[in-house]
């Protein structure tokens, strides 16, 4: 483009393309279109759009718990990961990564981060080669369950949505070794968790142009995935400010011995619940719970009353989650890492970029035992938990 000065483009290294862009990639050889673009085409050019792999391992004891999460923003042009882990010594450690997206959505890298899809929805590898950070990893999740769609959700505020996804998750347990600054911690078949979403989520910078919002937002959000003997349960649960929900799912789901004999995608032998209650007591100062019980409504087979105990307490800032530099989505440049560390125990509970935690949980209903998390996010004001303002903590 003539218009373009010449010491313009040689100072910002713009490349003038004479050709049209091309969008093919290795996905357009699968019969799985469903629009007449090509697969790296989004369906829609709202700059939220996202797809987002997640998840997490802890020990059994839960004496550990690392969380991982991979970003692709087509529409930003980035994609960006995390791997964090806390120890029960009190420290959180964090690997973060972004780079330019890349234009072939196969590729599932970002510098010495890269995730394999080994066999769909059956067995993921996450590689954290060694690296400035000095954190590293090489770590295998093998599902024992089938996937479990949550559905479609909904979030807007003053008319804007904030999130429109679909979502699933999936019970696996986890093989390997993470190791920190020299300290390898060896992974023997711990449970975990999976969790895929894509659609649309505020990410990155606030959009510019636009009217600013005339009230804070409100938001109430419980997740609670919990490992069985024979099975697992999965509970998730937003709430608007009286408490009523706007998406619940309550599942029980086979577990299976044999990856080989875990159903491909989903579980015929998976029962869907209609209902979930719950009842929190949260520390004082704090959203987040010290105790809580969860109830599975279930008609047929008899209600299940599950009493969860916090023993470990994850930040989710540690994976990107309203980090002030770190953030999803945000332009880091063409590659760059980096690395965070703090004590849990040392931060705000209540600041913007603190209050969003999952904890290891142990799980009791009747006689059975089960060892899972609790995730808890809450802004504004929610009348069954006894908040009021924006960032108001439990009494006491």
């Amino acid at each position: 483009d003539s218009t373009v000065p010449r010491r313009v483009a040689r100072s910002h290294r713009l490349v003038v393309a004479s050709y049209r862009w091309r969008m093919l990639s290795a996905f357009d050889d699968y019969p799985i279109h469903q629009t007449v673009h090509p697969i790296a085409r989004p369906d829609s050019e709202d700059r939220n759009k996202y797809d987002r792999f997640w998840f997490n391992g802890y020990d059994r004891d839960g004496a550990w718990y690392v969380g991982v999460g991979m970003g692709r923003y087509p529409n930003l042009g980035i994609m960006d990961c995390a791997l964090s882990i806390v120890t029960s010594d009190g420290e959180q450690h964090s690997f973060f990564g972004s780079r330019r997206a890349p234009d072939e959505p196969t590729e599932l890298d970002v510098g010495p981060f890269r995730l394999e899809i080994v066999q769909p929805m059956r067995i993921t590898r996450l590689v954290l080669d060694d690296n400035s950070t000095g954190i590293a990893a090489d770590l295998t999740f093998t599902a024992r369950t089938a996937c479990i769609e949550e559905g479609r959700q909904t979030w807007m505020h003053e008319g804007r949505s904030n999130v429109d996804n679909t979502r699933f998750a999936q019970f696996g347990t986890w093989t390997g070794a993470i190791s920190v600054d020299g300290d390898e911690l060896r992974v023997e078949s711990q449970p975990g968790t999976k969790d895929r979403s894509w659609g649309l989520r505020a990410i990155g910078v606030p959009d510019p142009g636009v009217a600013p919002v005339r009230t804070l937002p409100q938001f109430w959000f419980l997740w609670n995935p919990v490992h069985w003997d024979d099975h697992c349960t999965h509970v998730a649960r937003f709430e608007h400010a009286d408490g009523h929900p706007w998406h619940t799912d309550a599942v029980i789901v086979p577990t299976y011995d044999d990856n080989g004999a875990v159903p491909g995608v989903e579980d015929p032998a998976a029962r869907y619940l209609r209902r979930v209650t719950h009842e929190i007591d949260y520390r004082p100062g704090t959203r987040w719970a010290r105790s809580a019980t969860v109830t599975m409504l279930d008609p047929e087979h008899g209600d299940q009353v599950i009493e969860l105990d916090p023993v470990l307490r994850f930040h989710m800032r540690g994976i990107g989650y309203r980090h002030p530099e770190w953030g999803h989505g945000l332009w880091k440049g063409e590659l760059e890492i980096g690395r965070d560390s703090f004590r849990p125990d040392d931060l705000d509970p209540l600041a913007l970029d603190c209050s969003h935690v999952q904890q290891v949980v142990r799980a009791h209903c009747g006689d059975e035992r089960g060892i899972g998390v609790l995730e808890q996010y809450s802004l504004g004001p929610h009348a069954p938990s006894g908040f009021t303002g924006f960032d108001d903590g439990a009494p006491g």
